[in-house]
């Protein structure tokens, strides 16, 4: 059993990485103490399960957590089968089912964010509710810079010359107030050292076709979805939020005070919303409908 001290800090359980094997695949997690309720989160691009390391304290004070790295992303063993959306989504589920999670709240920002909703498309009943944001969703596609050249980039081997680390280093400086932790740092850039990185672009090289077929199942998606987007995110433009936001029945729109990586830059605030959303906002949502809270 962990003790609490273990529970406020997750480079204290992240530093040395966990694995469990999922469909076959090495699956990196970390995990809080037991609680009443469960919550599954999903890492971003191009990090790791400690972009969670500024509010895991505060998301495991009521809620038993579990981040995972994606297949392919962070220190998590890649199957070139689930490099789409879609499968990615069924994979979620079952990660949920191997760590016993029976109803949890799933939490998906960045890349994330189509995987989590094609999750709530598979299983309908299977999550409490999605946090979602910070991710492509809009048809047509609405992204900026690296990120839009990554999904149109015809050749790969350009990434793999330049290598993982020099990239992530990049993507790291454009953090706007939040300073990576060294640990953190570390584990970002190991991640997705050598190719690593530019083999994981395949998944969003998949987003012209998912994202058509996710728009059309948006509207059946009955799992009440919070949305956390930056304001003045450069790479994903706030319309993809919106976009959801106009076609899930039942959602919660948040616009932060932040670029592209809300979950670091504005995590004071990321975490005040997600745990409101868990307590009472989730409910409050299936009952009132779509809310948009600026």
């Amino acid at each position: 059993m962990m003790t609490e001290e273990r529970d406020q800090y997750l480079a204290d359980l992240a530093t040395t990485p966990t694995f469990r094997i999922v469909d076959g695949l090495s699956i990196r997690y970390v995990e809080s103490n037991r609680r009443n309720a469960d919550a599954l989160l999903l890492s971003p691009w191009p990090e790791s399960v400690f972009a969670y390391e500024s509010m895991w304290s505060r998301l495991a004070e009521a809620t038993h957590l579990v981040a995972i790295d994606l297949p392919g992303f962070g220190r998590s063993e890649r199957s070139d089968a689930l490099m789409t959306s879609r499968e990615m989504g069924k994979f979620i589920v079952r990660v949920a089912d191997a760590f016993g999670l029976e109803k949890p709240h799933l939490v998906g920002p960045d890349i994330g964010t189509s995987a989590a909703l094609f999750a709530g498309v598979t299983q309908p009943t299977r999550f409490l509710s999605i946090t979602v944001g910070s991710g492509g969703a809009a048809v047509p596609l609405q992204l900026e810079g690296p990120l839009r050249e990554w999904v149109f980039a015809r050749d790969l081997d350009a990434y793999r010359q330049v290598g993982g680390r020099r990239i992530v280093e990049r993507v790291i400086q454009t953090l706007e107030r939040y300073t990576v932790s060294e640990a953190a740092r570390e584990d970002y850039l190991a991640s997705y050292e050598g190719d690593r990185f530019a083999e994981s672009i395949r998944y969003v090289q998949s987003y012209p076709t998912e994202l058509e077929v996710l728009r059309d199942a948006l509207p059946g998606i009955q799992t009440p979805v919070q949305i956390i987007a930056g304001s003045r995110d450069a790479v994903v433009p706030l319309v993809n939020a919106e976009y959801l936001h106009q076609r899930l029945p039942h959602s919660e729109l948040r616009v932060v005070d932040a670029g592209h990586f809300t979950w670091e830059d504005a995590a004071d605030e990321y975490a005040a919303l997600v745990n409101a959303w868990w307590a009472e906002g989730a409910k409050a949502c299936m009952r009132e409908g779509s809310l948009t809270c600026p």
